[in-house]
């Protein structure tokens, strides 16, 4: 056999930083254009190229959705060569999409891959979550304690005031209620419109983004994709699967899930050694956006691998 079929981290991880800067490339000349389905389809296609060049057999796990609502990267589909070793796949090829067309900051493009087997199988449906960076013990915060509770945990394993601390919190009105609770502790809140995986991300890197803790719900494909940078970066992750109707819970039982009450760790959602991928759409407070120059496009990757913890960030500069 020309290929092995042993997971090589190393070897794959230049590889996927192509596929993220591709889709990056692909939907930046729709970047202020008003139409998200045209940015989403355009960072696809070209996702969908790249990965199809890796010598892998891969199947995507997180995707664009089941194969009935997504005609390419759906759930199950089937991509790389069909050489080499068997993956994982979890992807997002446009983190904010709405983010993209309104060209506001912290669009994305987000790509994972590990092991066949290493990650969870989530279903569409939503998950609360909870984030916090690394360096803490385990369990310094819980999905047992309230907002407020947490905040006063991870202030005094900081040893500050619970002023000192900032939450990242998605802005929906059902977050009202926990946003209202967060403002009697005087944490601060940065509230964003859209993007959760960069929102958990930032939890990672409190000094550079001033984000100590993520909490609120969203998708739980996100969360599985976001656990996925955190496994790299260093940081907790907690996931709990919510379901809003009976199809939810088909949808769950499908994908293989049987206790529908479990809080997922970080290491639950993502079990083995994985390679992560981010590059910048739009300018972010983890990345830059692409940008354009007479003749070129520059592009700023994050290229992460949990066995080695390292983070390497990558300048790309595309003539045109």
């Amino acid at each position: 056999m020309s290929q092995t079929t042993e997971f090589h981290d190393r070897m794959l991880s230049l590889g996927l930083a192509r596929v993220s800067e591709a889709a990056a490339l692909a939907s930046a000349k729709l970047i202020g254009r008003g139409d998200e389905k045209a940015a989403d389809q355009a960072a696809v296609n070209a996702m969908r190229d790249q990965l199809n060049k890796l010598d892998i057999k891969g199947v995507v796990v997180i995707g664009e959705g089941e194969r009935d609502e997504a005609p390419m990267l759906y759930i199950g589909e089937e991509v790389g060569t069909g050489e080499g070793p068997a993956v994982d796949i979890a992807l997002d090829p446009l983190e904010g999409t709405t983010l993209t067309a309104k060209d506001m900051p912290n669009a994305l493009t987000v790509i994972a891959m590990g092991p066949r087997g290493s990650m969870l199988h989530a279903p569409d449906v939503y998950m609360e979550k909870l984030a916090i960076g690394p360096g803490f013990k385990a369990g310094v915060v819980t999905m047992d304690m309230s907002p407020s509770e947490r905040v006063s945990a991870l202030a005094a394993a900081k040893g500050c005031s619970t002023e000192d601390i900032t939450v990242c919190v998605l802005e929906r009105p059902r977050h009202d209620e926990m946003i209202a609770e967060l403002r009697t502790t005087g944490a601060a809140i940065r509230l964003i419109t859209d993007g959760d995986v960069a929102g958990v991300m930032h939890c990672a890197e409190p000094e550079k983004t001033g984000i100590d803790m993520y909490m609120g719900s969203g998708g739980a494909p996100e969360g599985v994709l976001a656990a996925a940078a955190l496994k790299c970066m260093g940081g907790q992750f907690y996931g709990k699967l919510l379901f809003r109707n009976d199809d939810e819970r088909g949808r769950a039982t499908k994908a293989g899930i049987t206790n529908f009450d479990r809080v997922y760790t970080r290491d639950d959602l993502v079990k083995g050694d994985v390679i992560f991928a981010a590059t910048g759409v739009t300018d972010g407070s983890l990345l830059a956006g692409i940008k354009r120059e007479p003749g070129y496009l520059t592009a700023e990757t994050i290229l992460m691998r949990s066995k080695t913890g390292s983070v390497r960030r990558m300048t790309y500069t595309n003539p045109i």
